[in-house]
């Protein structure tokens, strides 16, 4: 039994050794495809990193003038926003402004009261055209024969004119204004024929 014993351990321990013997063989071989595969995968890395880098230079001075435009436009609508943050406020005034010069228009006379009336309401238009004044608010006010200008007067009516050289204001219907040199209202004109 002993010998049954040695014989069934003895083909066991040379097929363990040949196990072995065949994985001290095969790990060089199984160790070099890793280290190829390593090596190869390196490279297709380095390759990608250096592909990349190029397209980060191409793409930087891009994407810095993109920056700056996004800042440049940023700057504008602040200051925009400073410039015509008022527009709203000041054609809500208009109206006002427009009422004082009928009153002042109205008391056209000779008693004193009215003369009294009239130079009060002239102060307070002079005082608040002023103050509009220091919030850059401009009047448009063409004198009779200036140009018709489309940009800052709206023709109400063409009437003939003798005199006066035709598209040239004749009368003023209703004063306009700008806003920092931009247009809140035009300048209501009837214009002469041509």
């Amino acid at each position: 039994m002993a010998k049954e014993q040695q014989n069934t351990q003895e083909p066991v321990e040379t097929v363990d050794t040949l196990n072995e013997a065949e994985l001290e063989t095969a790990e060089p071989s199984a160790a070099e495809a890793t280290q190829a595969d390593v090596l190869q995968q390196l490279e297709e890395s380095r390759a990608e990193v250096d592909a990349l880098s190029k397209q980060l230079a191409e793409l930087q001075p891009r994407a810095q003038a993109e920056i700056q435009n996004i800042r440049r436009r940023a700057e504008q609508d602040v200051e925009k926003a400073h410039k015509f943050g008022l527009e709203k406020f000041a054609n809500e005034l208009l109206p006002v402004v427009d009422s004082l010069e009928r009153a002042i228009e109205a008391s056209q006379g000779d008693d004193e009261q009215v003369t009294a009336i009239r130079e009060g309401v002239e102060m307070t238009l002079n005082m608040f055209l002023a103050s509009m004044a220091k919030f850059n608010v401009e009047q448009i006010n063409p004198e009779q024969g200036d140009a018709f200008n489309p940009d800052h007067h709206q023709a109400m009516s063409m009437v003939p004119a003798e005199g006066v050289e035709p598209n040239a204001v004749v009368t003023v219907v209703q004063k306009g204004y700008l806003l920092n040199g931009r247009l809140m209202r035009p300048a209501m004109v009837m214009v002469a024929k041509g």
